[in-house]
């Protein structure tokens, strides 16, 4: 079967029932892409680790969590952009009324952490859908969280890019790759790899393209931890510095397909005017 990118696998397993789609996803599913091969991780040790969360759009089991993002300033969240699209959310973003960034919430079935409704919406206006170049969407928090909680962004020749950098991807998404979905903020273990690991695994189809200018490619050579189904947006860190977003790849931790992440360090002027200061 022709693989599919999990950037549409978390479109069509997101949208509602009620949306006219000939498809019923599961009671605790997730956006795009949970970490496979991961062991749970902890909130209080890694609170720019972020759920976005729909109850309307998603239900109550999980918080509604639908994607994950990752805090860079007290009042400023990264994601992906497929993730405020109408594939995902069955609905125009602007219809979504209880969008919610969940912080410090480890368990998505308790009610510890903060809730923060979502000031405003910035997606990047060059994201390309068909090749998913420029993954990455902004939302401006009505509420603030701890400076200490925001994550540095990789900047351009960050050594933390270097093909064999120890990195971790982190989500409430899918851990096995069959649609089990974590109650519990998991990490995994990858490693930065060779652009042209992910040239030669995504030349350019359906899935998407992998453009090494603005993507990074990460994972194990023979398979292992990844990200998955509902993890879409979530962070990759290394060197204690967030060099990716979780955007898309063909299955969940297989070998020969690595995870694509939407690269950072290319991302900043685009991060500049999604908050609306122009790089001041």
């Amino acid at each position: 079967m022709r693989p599919v990118s999990r950037a549409l696998i978390g479109a069509l397993a997101l949208i509602p029932v009620a949306a006219a789609v000939p498809l019923v996803a599961p009671a605790t599913a997730a956006a795009d892409s949970v970490v496979v091969g991961g062991q749970p991780a902890a909130t209080d040790e890694s609170p720019w680790a972020v759920a976005l969360a729909s109850r309307d759009r998603f239900g109550d089991t999980r918080s509604g969590q639908f994607c994950g993002g990752a805090v860079v300033a007290s009042r400023t969240v990264l994601t992906a952009a497929h993730c405020l699209s109408r594939e995902v959310l069955g609905v125009e973003r602007d219809a979504v009324r209880d969008l919610k960034v969940i912080a410090g919430r480890n368990d998505l079935r308790a009610k510890g952490g903060e809730e923060l409704d979502v000031r405003r919406v910035w997606v990047n206006p060059d994201y390309d859908s068909a090749t998913n170049e420029g993954d990455l969407a902004v939302l401006t928090l009505a509420g603030k969280l701890p400076e200490g909680d925001a994550l540095p962004m990789a900047r351009g020749g960050d050594k933390a890019y270097r093909p064999g950098t120890e990195a971790e991807v982190y989500g409430w998404g899918d851990t096995t790759g069959e649609g089990d979905y974590a109650a519990v903020l998991h990490a995994a273990k990858v490693r930065i790899l060779e652009d042209a690991v992910c040239e030669r695994a995504y030349p350019g189809s359906a899935d998407g393209t992998y453009k090494a200018r603005s993507m990074v490619c990460a994972g194990e050579r023979g398979g292992g931890g990844d990200a998955c189904q509902g993890d879409s947006g979530g962070p990759l860190v290394a060197g204690g510095r967030l060099v990716g977003l979780v955007s898309w790849g063909s299955g969940c931790g297989d070998a020969g397909s690595p995870g694509v992440y939407t690269r950072i360090s290319a991302m900043e002027q685009a991060v500049a005017e999604g908050r609306g200061d122009k790089g001041r």
